[in-house]
């Protein structure tokens, strides 16, 4: 939901985010199968010059990678074409170029959730036959979240999972319960500070945020089956302790127009305790000159309510265009994209989370980024938001009505009730 901005991102971030696989039957024409159109199968073995579309580069990633593709390919460059730092203009900006059938949009940057909207529309190629993509070694919940109908249609390029970021110079052993967290809020204030503080922002966010609470009192979006299961006590319960908190103000009032870098800013200004985000922060909040905390935060896993919560499956990947023209080049630049040097690179320049399994146990690369069994552990354990073409409606459900009840517009039973009613219509029933 990420960049999650990032891609978040954000963003971009991971990306992501909710709950089990949501299962809603597709629309007429060959948008229901997810299979390749003529589109998708034009240009299959072509090589050429291809333009790579993505959020913000806020860590100053892309164009570095780009460069060292291009030192070695000069008659298959590849042009970076940068969106916003919002998740929700970057799914419309690719919504839109995917209408027009733009060829110039060759390989793109998808969040986890919309490979499935995508694919089913048919504006994503299949990785498959001859334009398959090796995946081994890679995280299995990375494979999965870009798989859709059993066909992979992305290249997994980072994963995500939510950390929790704490002043260590101020507490010595991070909160593992939620209670636990809350009774640390008087540290915040002997310190003229606020507690804690997430993505409160009525955007993608909020689902991540909102969900992660909802999941740790127990609740689930979605059943086994895929039939919406929003309206229970257990998912009040997740919104009622963020409403009450945000009364109380041990969540800042401003937080609720907080997304990513937002908060980012908080925590690294030192104004906030604790502040729940993804883990491209470690990287930023280490290395800004203006950053008030470098040396002074730890990360820990996300608390629950008896132990250790549940992260939103963030993250983002890369796909190929139906429209591309070269798509025999832009396959090679997924392969580039998700190589161990790469991935290494990303992680150490931008503490984006790798894909690939083995760079978490590499214990030269433990010692020196001692945050990965952290984020290792949040990825494995984290769950992913519904799997649907009809996700943008899912997740606006999600964002309305918990927007309403953290500000006690709506009773956290009411907004429960009204969430999953707004589920139903958007999944056609």
């Amino acid at each position: 939901m990420a960049l999650r901005l990032h891609k978040r991102r954000i963003l971009t971030a991971v990306a992501g985010v909710a709950a089990v696989a949501l299962v809603a039957a597709c629309g007429g024409g060959n948008s229901g199968s997810g299979s390749s159109s003529s589109g998708a199968a034009s240009g299959t073995e072509k090589h050429g010059p291809i333009t790579y579309v993505q959020g913000k580069d806020n860590s100053n990633l892309v164009a570095p990678q780009a460069a060292r593709w291009n030192a070695k390919h000069p008659n298959e460059k590849v042009t970076v074409k940068e969106q916003s730092d919002k998740a929700d203009q970057q799914h419309d900006d690719l919504v839109q170029h995917f209408q027009a059938k733009d060829p110039g949009y060759d390989v793109v940057s998808v969040d986890v959730v919309w490979t499935a909207e995508f694919a089913a529309k048919g504006w994503l190629t299949p990785l498959k036959d001859k334009l398959a993509l090796p995946t081994d070694g890679f995280l299995a919940p990375t494979v999965k979240a870009a798989t859709y109908n059993n066909t992979l249609f992305a290249a997994p390029t980072s994963s995500d999972g939510a950390m929790l970021y704490y002043r260590s110079d101020l507490v010595k052993t991070p909160p593992k319960t939620i209670d636990e967290m809350w009774s640390m809020c008087s540290i915040a204030k002997k310190n003229g500070m606020d507690c804690f503080a997430g993505q409160f922002a009525k955007y993608e966010g909020l689902t991540c945020n909102a969900t992660e609470w909802m999941n740790a009192y127990g609740a689930k979006m979605v059943d086994e089956k895929g039939k919406p299961t929003a309206d229970s006590p257990e998912a009040a319960k997740g919104l009622a302790a963020l409403a009450e908190h945000y009364k109380n103000g041990d969540i800042p009032k401003q937080a609720i127009t907080y997304q990513e870098e937002e908060s980012r800013a908080a925590f690294q200004n030192g104004k906030l305790l604790f502040l729940r985000n993804w883990p491209y922060v470690y990287n930023l909040a280490s290395t800004d000159k203006s950053s008030k905390v470098i040396g002074k935060f730890a990360v820990a896993p996300l608390p629950g309510v008896s132990g250790p919560g549940t992260s939103t499956l963030g993250g983002h990947m890369a796909a190929i265009s139906a429209f591309s023209k070269n798509k025999g080049t832009a396959l090679d630049f997924l392969k580039f994209l998700t190589s161990p040097e790469e991935q290494k690179t990303n992680m150490e320049k931008g503490s984006l989370a790798p894909v690939i399994e083995s760079i978490y146990t590499d214990q030269a690369l433990v010692k020196k980024y001692p945050y990965l069994p952290v984020l290792k552990t949040s990825i494995e354990n984290a769950v992913s938001r519904p799997v649907t073409p009809f996700y943008p409606g899912i997740t606006q459900a999600i964002q309305e009505n918990s927007y309403a009840a953290i500000q006690g517009q709506k009773t956290p039973e009411a907004a429960v009730k009204d969430m999953q009613a707004a589920m139903q219509a958007a999944a056609g029933g």
